[in-house]
């Protein structure tokens, strides 16, 4: 529902506009006089503005050159009863969308107001065009053959007509994001926008205004009015990668947007309809970080309707040579190297290697190799350092042990193993060490935590 904003001195005319565009379906506010229309501009969003311009103190002119100090975005179609062409010039200098003179006919008027909010739908349809196509441009598709990858199509093929919220789970780096992508392109919401924000990423300070919007001067920094990405993704999806970052306060938030498919901008005082779907990915076990009282209850199965396991690489080695060649493919392109292939020897170390950060390490090494490459075959040298040695230390310490098996106390021992040996290769920085694992800073720090090794003689960064 476009929402207009009329701005008048005289009584009957707003009451006149606002009773016609109500029936026409627009959502409509009105103010006497410029001051209260820029009040009223700093608090919402309108998609056009309808102003006389002839009004005692501040003109209707003054109100143009205002708005876009105050929401640039915003159309404006002027009225005026003295049709000078000084006066429809002016306007248009100022970025006035068009002009009507009084008295007007009632279809001129609608006339004029409808292309306006074509021109405005038309504007925010190409900007999402052209942002989507930059996504496409980065993005890599879904790869793989394997049983495991097989199943993970049949998944997204079945669940992407729905309108259920979807959780997606696995390991850093399995392609979370691209399948999100595949179910939305499947959907009946394809053509409607796609947002993705990865929750690790954003200051916990940030992140209410990130989702939800904010209007102007609602904190500091707060110049103008902001639209969250809940009204970016309206008549779309919203992808919330690494969900379980969310601190509690903004789960309840985010819980009430789900139930009440409304949202409130931060400073806001009324509220907003959205239509969204959710699609919420994890490399955490909620169901424990329920326990822990780290995630609301209610919350996870808000977002646990349907959930999709997606499988570390390790699992499916099968898909490596099709994973290898479709990355050799795409950098040989990129970096206009003449990269064909790739060598037996590096091959092997490929398959040797244990792939902790999954396929994201993978196209990572690719593209590192292709770069290097001084042939048209990447040979084992153009491979990142100390590629396929993992497996062999796993292996190396994976014999049985006699008499009976403490299995939680063998996977504790091992993730204490990963966190300490990665610790010691990022010299006691937090931060890098969690780069070097595939995992969010807040997941390192609360497995460091978790497991007693938080002494204080590492830094975060």
């Amino acid at each position: 529902m476009s929402r207009i904003l009329v701005v008048d001195d005289e009584r009957s005319m707003r009451e006149f506009l606002e009773i016609l565009l109500r029936k026409e379906g627009y959502e409509v506010a009105t103010a006497g006089d410029v001051d209260g229309a820029l009040v009223a501009l700093e608090s919402d969003d309108y998609d056009l503005v309808v102003s006389d311009i002839q009004m005692p103190g501040k003109s209707g002119l003054d109100l143009l050159k205002a708005i876009r100090d105050v929401q640039s975005d915003a159309l404006v179609v002027m009225i005026t009863a003295f049709a000078t062409t000084e006066t429809a010039i002016a306007a248009m200098k100022e970025g006035a969308y068009d002009y009507v003179t009084k008295p007007f006919k009632v279809d001129e008027i609608k006339l004029v107001i409808q292309k306006a909010l074509e021109k405005k739908v038309l504007s925010t349809e190409n900007a999402r065009l052209r942002t989507e196509l930059r996504n496409e441009r980065r993005e890599r598709p879904l790869v793989g053959n394997s049983g495991a990858m097989q199943q993970v199509y049949e998944m997204v093929g079945r669940i992407a007509s729905t309108k259920t919220n979807v959780l997606i789970v696995g390991e850093s780096g399995t392609g979370k994001e691209l399948v999100a992508r595949a179910i939305h392109s499947e959907s009946h919401r394809a053509d409607a926008p796609f947002v993705a924000l990865n929750c690790a990423a954003i200051p916990e300070s940030l992140l209410e205004s990130e989702l939800f919007g904010h209007v102007k001067g609602a904190f500091t920094g707060a110049v103008g009015n902001k639209a969250g990405l809940f009204e970016s993704a309206d008549g779309g999806t919203l992808f919330l990668d690494e969900v379980g970052e969310l601190s509690l306060p903004l789960q309840v938030k985010l819980l009430r947007a789900i139930q009440e498919k409304t949202i409130r901008r931060v400073g806001g005082t009324s509220d907003r309809r959205v239509d969204v779907r959710i699609l919420a990915a994890t490399n955490r076990r909620l169901e424990d970080e329920v326990a822990a009282g780290r995630f609301r209850e209610d919350l996870y199965y808000r977002l646990n309707v349907i959930q999709l396991e997606l499988p570390p690489l390790r699992d499916r080695m099968e898909d490596l040579p099709l994973l290898v060649h479709h990355f050799v493919e795409k950098f040989a392109r990129e970096l206009a190297k003449p990269v064909r292939g790739i060598s037996e020897e590096a091959m092997a170390r490929l398959r040797a290697h244990a792939w902790p950060g999954n396929v994201r390490e993978l196209e990572n090494g690719i593209e590192r190799a292709v770069a290097l490459s001084r042939s048209e075959w990447i040979e084992a040298e153009a491979l990142p350092p100390g590629l396929g040695q993992v497996a062999e230390e796993r292996q190396t310490t994976a014999a049985l042990p006699e008499g009976r098996i403490d299995l939680d106390n063998l996977v504790a021992d091992y993730e204490r193993g990963l966190l300490l040996h990665a610790l010691a290769r990022a010299g006691g920085v937090k931060k890098r060490a969690a780069h070097f694992l595939g995992i969010s800073f807040r997941s390192f720090r609360y497995r460091l935590e978790k497991l007693g090794l938080d002494d204080g003689s590492s830094r975060d960064e």
